[in-house]
């Protein structure tokens, strides 16, 4: 069964309000990176009604991925951003993608994510988070940034947590578990992040700055 676009709106609208709705459906969120984190916010941002999702990473899905990310069998060897978009259109297919197979880099971030209302970084390596964030803190200045550090392994899901590190820069994870420390990375607490970072993009994108 396929659902019209007025009907798979009146739905929406009867789950979050009309309000709620009418914001998200007019918003513009950037994900940067579609691995463990990205391939999550993006479905759960999806899923929430938000209405244009510019989704840019440059890498395939390997097998390494299947544990955590939100891919399938299915998707081994595409492109991350063609086989993320196969998957949100199956849940929401009258959202706005805007996906890009490119490598981002602390030179070209400002020109890609200029028009968006807030953009999640989801990167995997602390050099490249550190590279976006200053670029886009530095000439982007307006644009709310959401970014994920600590997460892997199993310990408990209680130490993720969401943090206000300055105006415009929000940090989610427990800020100390990495591979490198604890050896894993495991579908629970990375999703559990990502939920994070995609629960403070709606609640920044409704007004509510607060943590």
């Amino acid at each position: 069964m396929m659902l019209t676009k007025n009907e798979y709106d009146a739905m929406l609208i009867e789950r979050h309000g009309k309000k709620t709705f009418d914001i998200l459906s007019k918003a513009c969120v950037g994900i940067a990176g579609l691995g463990g984190l990205g391939s999550n916010i993006a479905m759960m941002l999806a899923r929430s009604g938000v209405g244009h999702l510019l989704l840019i990473d440059f890498d395939i899905v390997e097998p390494s991925n299947l544990n955590r990310q939100h891919y399938m069998i299915s998707h081994l060897g595409m492109p991350k951003a063609v086989a993320i978009r196969d998957l949100i259109l199956q849940a929401n297919p009258y959202i706005r993608l805007d996906t890009r197979c490119l490598k981002i880099t602390g030179e070209n971030a400002p020109k890609l994510f200029k028009d968006c209302d807030l953009v999640c970084e989801a990167f995997d390596q602390p050099e490249a988070k550190a590279e976006l964030i200053n670029s886009l803190l530095e000439n982007c200045p307006g644009l709310p940034l959401i970014s994920g550090s600590g997460m892997a392994g199993y310990g408990s899901s209680n130490t993720i947590r969401t943090e206000k590190v300055m105006n415009n820069l929000y940090l989610c994870g427990d800020k100390v578990s990495g591979i490198e420390t604890v050896g894993s990375l495991m579908a629970p607490r990375v999703q559990i992040c990502a939920a994070h970072e995609a629960n403070m993009a709606l609640r920044l994108l409704l007004g509510i700055k607060e943590v």
